[in-house]
């Protein structure tokens, strides 16, 4: 599909190494989501429920297939349009994810509204994990409430991770 840039296999295997036992029992949220890969490798690897957000109808249509196909019934939603109007569905709920990923087009940065909000929907000890292409800048804006953490660079490919900020008084 045109477009539609997969993580490649070696950045998966790298993001879920990262996470580590952050993932089995996990609420986990693809933003970006494409065919799915990296949401359905979550429940692979013991996530308890992937939420999927994907614009494009084709992909949405492929990534409908491989759920239907691989993933167990009742550990997916996946939401059908813009990224900006998923997350603000998503945070009328009173659900919260323990982490979310981001994926967007590369030569496409989010709003910085849709940075805010998907940041808004992490559980406190929630983690945001964003890919990009090595080099850019993806400094997330202030009212997001997150700290940059490490960053991991496979080629073309990096992994910035970002933590709640505990804030004042927090030890």
């Amino acid at each position: 599909m045109a477009g539609l840039r997969p993580t490649p296999a070696r950045v998966r295997e790298a993001l879920f190494d990262i996470l580590g036992a952050r993932v089995p029992g996990a609420d986990f949220l693809d933003l970006y989501a494409g065919t799915g890969a990296v949401g359905l490798e979550a429940l692979s690897r013991g996530a308890a429920r992937s939420v999927f957000i994907e614009r494009g109808r084709a992909a949405a249509r492929v990534l409908a297939a491989n759920v239907a196909r691989v993933a167990p019934v009742g550990s997916t939603e996946i939401l059908q349009e813009e990224a900006g109007a998923a997350l603000r569905r998503l945070r009328g709920r009173p659900h919260r994810f323990n982490i979310v990923f981001l994926d967007p087009p590369w030569d496409d940065a989010p709003a910085p509204e849709v940075l805010v909000l998907a940041a808004s929907l992490l559980a406190p000890a929630g983690i945001l994990v964003r890919e990009h292409r090595s080099g850019q800048d993806v400094s997330l804006p202030g009212e997001a409430g997150l700290r940059a953490g490490r960053s991991y660079r496979y080629g073309d490919a990096s992994l910035s991770l970002f933590h709640r900020d505990p804030g004042p008084g927090a030890a």
